[in-house]
């Protein structure tokens, strides 16, 4: 197993983080590294639940993807284990600090060869793909101003 571990603070509450993560029109608008779309066939969000989508990258190539969510601890943990080459489990935990959140994300893979042969793409494209999450987060907030 190789563990390739990414974080950010984001300055939202774990509650706002954690619901990006769980409402599935949120999620595939954020999910993937900058450039890609998603196209979810399945998104069950519940532990056991499918989560079977195609990423479409900038590069007009197709990569289907076949997920289970595992854990769901609302707003502490969500584990998500990849099912299809490369098989890993993506743990993400999220901690209360005076900003807003730190979100740790944790992916440990079972094919060692892959992560030494990919590890620069995969830092920088989590780090992409936690940009988006923190784009969505601000344009949902935004589209809430004034809803009540």
């Amino acid at each position: 197993m190789d563990t390739l571990k990414t974080s950010r603070k984001i300055q939202a509450s774990p509650e706002k983080v954690f619901s990006a993560f769980t409402d599935a029109r949120r999620l595939a608008k954020w999910w993937g590294p900058e450039g890609f779309t998603n196209h979810f066939s399945t998104c069950d969000i519940r532990p056991g639940g499918e989560w079977i989508f195609t990423m479409h990258g900038p590069d007009g190539k197709s990569y289907p993807n076949e997920s289970k969510f595992i854990e769901i601890d609302p707003p502490n943990k969500f584990v998500v284990k990849h099912i299809c080459e490369p098989v890993f489990t993506a743990t993400f935990t999220f901690k209360a600090i005076p900003i807003g959140t730190q979100l740790d994300w944790e992916s440990e893979f079972e094919n060692e060869t892959f992560v030494k042969n990919a590890r620069e793409f995969l830092k920088a494209a989590n780090e992409q793909n936690l940009d988006r999450l923190v784009d969505e987060i601000i344009n949902f907030e935004s589209s809430m101003d004034g809803i009540l």
